[in-house]
């Protein structure tokens, strides 16, 4: 815009809340008033730790955000208190240091509304960022422990030896042939395993707990398997990994966690988690002297309609090269909403709508498209684009004269200021807002009849110019030179429509995104492959859009409410020209549309 800040920013638009506020005390939920209760009995909010352990193999979708929230609306609970952000980098076959940066980056924005943080230890409640990998010698003496305790084995059963062995939900499971390896051959065989004598999947490291356990998690579940693969973060030194179910208690007592929090998949997971808690000596591993130990509390993940949030699935869109990528502005993924234009506030916002429970829903996008409209509609200034470009001569307008008018950048908050728009004899307007005949709930221009060009006069239609085959493309009509800013004495002209300067105009190109599927929930049938349920309009590019002449200063990075048509956002200086909508101004798929645009 002409006259944008330097940060992008327009002069006067409203800041986010600063980050150092509480942005999540207005929310109450059953972990927070566990949170609460436990500072109210005497827990020292400095111990008041939370962690966000992501998995390096995919960018975030909208469910962590969620969880990101979540974590750091309890850091948030009390003075000195912290989210870590933890990378669970157990599984380097999968992991790139292209997700771990996507990652990075998304948490800072999704955590920094105001964009004052430059990094994230800038944020207040963050404390620090760590790698599993970063335990790796810790989890390995931990599992030493195990060993000398009795209480692990190495066992030697081939992957479908041991599915064969590990029993039904309604029988139980037969021990390892293997399991009663005396301490010595056990400490002798891991070393060898640490050492990489042996091939992937020769040997596995076991805890020895219960194999009748009604848990099959705790039936003598794998806490090492052999992976000669080259790591990021640690290279070669590593040829076995421990399993995610074994790092998660030993590094969140590592880093003092004191509430570990997870979705509902983990429950059943968790009493191996407080089984690790209680057989790992954590003080001889360097643990901090904290209260207590971590405690795990589950609650509901994220599930949205019209999306699929499986991050495997979301890999299959990039494979398949359905979307372009994983920051694609159709993509459920924290980068891909952040590029169609989505703030962090309006994410922070919607999962504070939704809410967290131990009850399994499905959440309607409307209600996140919602909260995206509500931020937008008080922060995105005003500007005029014509999707479909019909020309208006104005018959009775000085040939060659170009006047300035003034137009505010945002109708309900005047610190926004002022920009200018040109107007001239030739103007474009929206061919749809155009009718011969149109009956009276149609509030647009029509043949013979009067609206009001927003920002500016009154017009009159007097006649529609149309080509051999019938199609109209050209409008003669006369304006009222007593019109602008101020309504006829004498009539009512109840219609506003957008236009621009012919000559004036800037020449865009629109991708309008709209939901990846058009099936509600395109997992829900698991006979059928969800790729049946894409929505084949999720993307459609309109050429030969123009804009009003101020857009030819935009160098993005802000929202833009295109008057009438959405909220867009400028793509950036590597496809200038090209803008990708947001969201509608209303719900399309509510239906109830009507004539009055």
């Amino acid at each position: 815009m002409a006259d944008s800040s330097a940060s992008g920013t327009p002069t006067g638009a409203a800041d986010s809340e600063s980050n150092t506020e509480k942005r999540h005390a207005d929310v109450h939920n059953f972990i927070l008033a566990r949170v609460d209760k436990a500072l109210s009995e005497g827990l020292d909010p400095s111990a008041l730790r939370t962690r966000f352990p992501p998995e390096p193999n995919g960018f975030l979708h909208l469910g962590h955000a969620k969880s990101i929230c979540l974590n750091y609306s309890v850091a948030e609970r009390g003075d000195g208190a912290t989210m870590n952000l933890r990378f669970d980098d157990t599984n380097p076959e999968k992991e790139e240091q292209t997700y771990i940066d996507a990652i990075r980056e998304d948490v800072l924005w999704l955590l920094n509304e105001d964009g004052k943080a430059k990094q994230l230890t800038d944020l207040p409640s963050f404390g620090v960022e760590r790698f599993a990998s970063s335990y790796f010698e810790e989890i390995y003496q931990a599992a030493r422990q195990l060993i000398n305790k009795g209480l692990a084995f190495v066992c030697s059963l081939t992957p479908e030896e041991m599915t064969q062995t590990r029993g039904t939900l309604t029988s139980p499971g037969q021990n390892s042939p293997y399991r009663d390896r005396s301490v010595e051959e056990n400490v002798k065989l891991f070393e060898a395993m640490r050492n990489g004598e042996f091939e992937d999947g020769q040997h596995t490291l076991r805890a020895k707990i219960d194999m009748a356990s009604p848990n099959i998690n705790m039936r003598d579940p794998i806490l090492y398997r052999i992976r000669r693969t080259e790591h990021h973060q640690t290279g070669a030194i590593w040829p076995i990994f421990p399993m995610y179910d074994f790092t998660h208690p030993i590094s969140d007592a590592l880093e003092g966690i004191s509430h570990s929090l997870c979705t509902l998949e983990f429950e059943d997971h968790r009493p191996l988690y407080d089984w690790v808690m209680r057989e790992v000596d954590f003080a001889t591993l360097g643990a901090p002297d904290v209260p207590a130990l971590p405690v795990q509390i589950e609650f509901a993940r994220l599930n949205l309609n019209y999306t699929v949030l499986s991050k495997r699935k979301l890999k299959r869109l990039v494979d398949e090269n359905i979307v372009n990528g994983w920051a694609d502005p159709r993509m459920p993924t924290i980068a891909g909403m952040r590029a169609r234009g989505f703030t962090a506030k309006a994410l922070n916002h919607f999962c504070r709508m939704i809410g967290v429970t131990r009850s399994d829903a499905v959440v309607d996008v409307s209600t996140l498209e919602f909260a995206v409209r509500e931020d937008l509609n008080e922060r995105a200034p005003r500007a005029m684009c014509v999707q479909d470009p019909l020309k208006v001569i104005i018959t009775n307008y000085p040939e060659g004269q170009t006047e300035t008018l003034d137009a505010a950048r945002h109708p309900q908050n005047p610190d926004f200021g002022a920009r200018t728009v040109p107007f001239s004899r030739e103007i474009y307007i929206e061919a749809d807002d155009f009718r011969e005949e149109a009956n009276k709930k149609f509030k647009r221009l029509v043949l013979g009849k009067e609206v009001r060009l927003r920002n500016a006069y009154v017009i009159r239609c007097v006649d529609c110019v149309k080509d051999a085959a019938g199609k109209i493309t050209e409008l003669h009509c006369e304006y009222d030179d007593k019109t602008l800013g101020r309504d006829p004495e004498d009539r009512k002209v109840k219609g506003v429509i957008h236009w621009v300067s012919a000559a004036h105009a800037v020449p865009l190109t629109l991708h309008l995104y709209d939901r990846l599927f058009s099936e509600p929930l395109p997992e829900a049938n698991k006979d059928v492959d969800f790729l049946e349920g894409l929505n084949p309009n999720s993307l459609q590019v309109v050429e030969g859009a123009l804009g009003e002449a101020s857009l030819a200063q935009d160098g993005g990075g802000f929202p833009l409410q295109f008057e009438r048509t959405g909220y867009f956002i400028a793509a950036g200086p590597q496809a200038p020209g090209v803008y990708y909508r947001t969201v509608a101004l209303r719900d399309t798929w509510a239906g109830g549309a009507d004539d009055n645009g």
